[in-house]
């Protein structure tokens, strides 16, 4: 099968990356477009649809897959090309997740061999994204850091211990509103994930699927420093709905803040005090090995 590649630039050089392509041609036409700049994977994605390419290749990191993930959903459903994933990022959790392989070769053959599936796409007000989408408290990873907290919150990225420490830091006062009802609380971490994982392999959803039409909302609330064992029980069980640990499956969710608050959307930072999830059953076809750990039955 033709496939295009969608080279993120900084990768392109990269030897294992160019020896993959060439011995990839030899089972079918392998083409490379790579990106310079903000908009480049937008316009590769046009020319892509214009010159009849029926499979395109992220390759890059789990931004790199937001990114043509947005520019495929400014096509008609129709005109959307399948896509594939060539994992070269740091992380790669969506790729991962979805036991895409990680050497360059590999991931190339899956791309001109496997099926492609139809899979949701989230949409955050106006941009899209098909991992997870997090928002709240970072900062410096302490040695203290219970490790439930450090796995929960992801790949070190975010701690409590500053908190519990009494740093500066106030949670998010907000709403959270889902066909489930309305959650009015301070809020210090949460997650819309249509995947499963974030920084670097941390299960923040561990049994959430790409194809079921829904997304898992986890949100981390604040809780006195006397309660910290019982936040840790909460984050440590995936099926409790307890005080400081909140979980959903819905189809779509609405956080609103009192002020701005940062948020990653796959790699894509935003800041907003107001941010609508909606799941798009069925919005792409993604290429995914068989069988694929995330695909529902």
């Amino acid at each position: 099968m033709r496939i295009r590649i969608l080279l993120n630039g900084k990768k392109a050089a990269l030897d294992p990356v160019r020896d993959a392509i060439y011995r990839a041609r030899a089972d079918g036409p392998v083409e490379v477009r790579t990106t310079w700049e903000k908009g480049d994977v937008h316009r590769l994605v046009q020319e892509a649809l214009a010159e009849g390419c029926k499979r395109l290749v992220a390759g890059g990191g789990d931004g790199t897959v937001k990114e043509v993930t947005d520019a495929l959903m400014h096509l008609q459903q129709e005109d959307r090309p399948e896509v594939a994933i060539l994992p070269l990022g740091t992380a790669n959790d969506f790729a991962t997740a979805c036991g895409i392989p990680d050497t360059p070769l590999s991931a190339l053959t899956l791309a001109q061999t496997g099926k492609a599936y139809s899979i949701d796409c989230i949409r955050a007000n106006e941009q899209h994204f098909i991992n997870v989408a997090t928002g709240g408290f970072g900062a410096q990873v302490t040695a203290n850091t219970p490790v439930e907290l450090k796995n929960f919150l992801g790949g070190g990225a975010y701690t409590l211990s500053g908190l519990i420490q009494a740093v500066k830091f106030n949670p998010y006062r907000g709403q959270l509103r889902t066909p489930d009802g309305i959650l009015k609380s301070k809020v210090i971490v949460g997650a819309a994930c249509n995947g499963r994982q974030a920084g670097g392999g941390q299960q923040l959803a561990p049994n959430a699927l790409i194809n079921d039409g829904l997304m898992d909302i986890v949100a981390l609330l604040d809780f006195p420093k006397d309660r910290l064992l019982q936040a840790i029980r909460e984050i440590q069980d995936p099926t409790i709905n307890g005080d400081f640990v909140k979980r959903y499956r819905v189809p779509w969710a609405e956080w609103e803040s009192d002020v701005d608050m940062p948020t990653n959307l796959d790699g894509e930072p935003v800041t907003t005090n107001r941010m609508r999830f909606d799941v798009i059953p069925g919005a792409i076809k993604l290429v995914l090995p068989e069988p694929c750990p995330l695909l529902g039955s």
